[in-house]
């Protein structure tokens, strides 16, 4: 019922500001920097190694396109969410097991001040992390094809390689216990060594106002981390930080079980999407 992945609060610049000119993005060459030394060989303890260091959003500064102020706002938001997300999960204590699934699929759940409670996914897929990347990065409007959760996924904005806008629509749950959502993230990706990080929160865009007949839920800070397994490099170690305000009047009860099902039923259709893309690259060309 939820998309998968990952909004990022940007604040919206007034129209009159985006035709100015001269203005530069100011890329965090930092973060380019840090990331490549906590995904690298051997980093098993990244998400330890970011929160040694704190500044690794804030230090050198490298200018390398020309952007408007606007899509600078959203570059530099994604940037902070990515570095909060990784902050939350750095933190071990406090998690607590929302469900645990047959196959070891597993969701944990805390209370992390200033945003509410978060939800954590941690399960191993039998491919690789670029493949992954590829299907959720590269793919990302085709996901309502394969996640019944999902009905649409729009790229209404791409700001370089790694920040874009986009407007998702969800599917209701079962029985309609949750209507439909809309979303309109901003999403931060970034791919480090052997590592991926897609990272994202709730903004606003002109070119999608809310919807009649759809509440515009909002969330975040959210990050898919996709990291290769110790044990196969083949698999993927996979980590889902959810955090999300659905809006509406909807008991804690039953949000904290939509969510935690949510995610485990985004692990499995995504196993399933990864499975049908394998038996398609093996069917012999006519």
């Amino acid at each position: 019922m939820l998309p998968a992945t990952f909004k990022l609060c940007a604040g919206i610049s007034y129209r009159h500001t985006r035709n100015m000119t001269g203005l530069r993005k100011n890329a965090l060459a930092a973060i380019h920097h840090e990331l490549n030394q906590m995904a690298g060989p051997g980093s098993e303890n990244w998400i330890h190694h970011v929160r040694r260091r704190s500044s690794f959003l804030s230090s050198r500064i490298e200018e390398v396109e020309e952007y408007s102020q606007e899509e600078v706002a959203y570059v530099k938001q994604g940037e902070r969410a990515l570095q909060e997300a990784i902050s939350i999960l750095a933190e071990q204590d406090g998690w607590t097991t929302e469900t645990i699934a047959s196959n070891g699929d597993k969701v944990l759940s805390k209370v992390v001040p200033g945003v509410g409670k978060v939800f954590k996914l941690e399960v191993v897929v039998d491919q690789p992390p670029d493949s992954l990347y590829g299907e959720l990065v590269g793919n990302m409007e085709q996901m309502g094809e394969w996640n019944p959760n999902v009905k649409q996924v729009k790229i209404l904005q791409k700001i370089g390689n790694d920040t874009m806008v986009t407007h998702e629509v969800s599917a209701e749950t079962p029985g309609n216990v949750v209507g439909p959502r809309d979303f309109v993230s901003v999403r931060c990706a970034k791919r480090r060594g052997s590592t991926c990080f897609l990272a994202g929160r709730s903004t606003q865009h002109p070119g999608m106002p809310e919807q009649r007949g759809v509440v515009r839920a909002e969330n975040g800070p959210t990050c898919i981390v996709l990291k290769p397994d110790a044990e196969n490099p083949n698999k993927t170690k996979f980590t889902w930080l959810l955090s999300i305000d659905l809006k509406g009047w909807i008991p804690k009860t039953i949000i904290n079980r939509v969510l935690s099902q949510t995610q485990v039923d985004f692990a499995n259709h995504l196993r399933q999407r990864m499975a049908s893309n394998v038996s398609s690259e093996m069917v012999p060309a006519c």
